[in-house]
C-alpha cells in the first residue's frame, strides 16, 4: 500500500513527466535577458515565487516582489513574471494589464493555459497540475487539497529553473553565497 507521501511524490512526478522542458528553457531565456524582473503570485503561490525571487537575487539579477515598497516601475525590457495556477484571479489580471500597458514582457506560469491570464501574457508556461480550478468532483486528480499540487510543483520547477539559469549565466556558488544576506 502506497503511503500518502509516496502518492504525493508520484503525483509531482507525473506533473513533470507532462511538462514541456523546451518551454522551460524558453522561460529561462526570457528571464536571463530581462533588464529587471518583478514577480507576482497570490496566496500560497506567492510564497513559492518569493523563494524564486530570492534565488534570482542571489544570482545577481535585478528582481523585486510586487507589493513590496521597493518594487520599481516596469517598462520596456522588463519582465513581469506571474504565477496563477487557476488561470485568472482579479489581482493578477489587473496587474498584468498595467504591466502590458507599460510595455513590460509578461510571463504567466499556469495550469490553465486557456484562462484569461494567458490572453494577456507574452509567454505562457503550462505547469500541468491540479489547482483550485479543478480540485472538485471528477476533475480532481490529486490526493493533495485544493492547489497544493501546483504549489509544490512550482517549488520544484523554480529550483530547476535556477539550475538552468546558473548554467546559462555561468554563476558560481561563491557569487551566489556573496549575495546571501548576513542579517540572519
Amino acid at each position: 500500500m502506497r503511503t500518502l507521501y509516496g502518492t504525493a511524490l508520484a503525483e509531482l512526478g507525473q506533473v513533470f513527466e507532462r511538462l514541456d522542458d523546451a518551454a522551460v528553457d524558453r522561460a529561462v531565456a526570457i528571464i536571463a535577458e530581462a533588464r529587471r524582473i518583478v514577480v507576482f503570485g497570490g496566496g500560497r503561490e506567492k510564497l513559492q515565487i518569493m523563494g524564486f525571487a530570492m534565488r534570482l537575487y542571489h544570482m545577481g539579477l535585478a528582481v523585486a516582489v510586487e507589493g513590496d515598497m521597493t518594487t520599481p516601475p516596469v517598462g520596456k525590457g522588463d519582465l513581469f513574471l506571474v504565477t496563477c495556477g487557476p488561470g485568472e484571479i482579479s489581482t493578477a489580471l489587473a496587474l498584468m494589464g498595467v504591466a502590458k500597458a507599460a510595455g513590460a514582457t509578461i510571463m504567466l506560469i499556469t495550469a490553465q493555459p486557456g484562462g484569461r491570464g494567458a490572453a494577456l501574457a507574452d509567454f505562457v508556461l503550462h505547469l500541468p497540475a491540479q489547482t483550485m480550478a479543478d480540485d472538485q468532483g471528477s476533475q480532481r486528480s490529486s490526493v493533495l487539497p485544493m492547489g497544493s499540487l501546483f504549489e509544490g510543483a512550482l517549488f520544484v520547477l523554480f529550483e530547476v529553473m535556477v539550475l538552468k539559469l546558473i548554467e546559462r549565466l555561468q554563476i558560481s556558488p561563491e557569487a551566489m553565497r556573496a549575495n546571501h544576506t548576513n542579517l540572519e
